[in-house]
């Protein structure tokens, strides 16, 4: 799948990346982690309804809703100690924050490599937002279904 399936929202935070010089995008990732929304309070108060995002080397954990008009809305934690997975799950947040069911499935599972960020970032901190992006995924599907 090409970029161009990509949602509005997630193309223009691909493309603010990707139009500054390598040492820029990690402060523009850093600024992503200072941004990832606060948990509801239903999600605050009940960490047991929260999936553990495994692939990822800090404990970040989400939650999936889809309304009756089937928009999606995410839900993310991530530690404040670990600014680049919070980044990420920052930008996965707001990037899918009210698409359709079928804008948030049509985006490429290799997403988080177009974010130019390969040389600044670990692969193994690139496969944890593949995982982040592949379990809400699966709960849009799920929760679709």
């Amino acid at each position: 799948m090409t970029s161009a399936a990509l949602p509005e929202e997630l193309a223009a935070i691909r493309d603010d990346f990707l139009s500054l010089e390598k040492p820029e995008r990690l402060q523009l990732l850093l600024e992503f982690s200072q941004q990832l929304p606060e948990l509801p309070a239903r999600y605050a108060d009940h960490p047991d309804l929260l999936e553990r995002v495994v692939e990822c080397q800090s404990p970040v954990f989400l939650f999936v809703e889809v309304d009756e008009k089937r928009i999606v809305h995410v839900f993310m934690t991530a530690p404040k100690e670990s600014p680049t997975t919070r980044g990420f799950a920052s930008i996965l947040a707001q990037g899918l924050a009210g698409l359709t069911v079928e804008q948030v499935l049509a985006v490429p599972s290799d997403f988080p490599f177009e974010l130019g960020l390969t040389e600044a970032v670990s692969p193994l901190r690139l496969r944890g937002m593949v995982g982040m992006l592949g379990r809400i995924q699966r709960q849009v599907k799920d929760k679709a279904a």
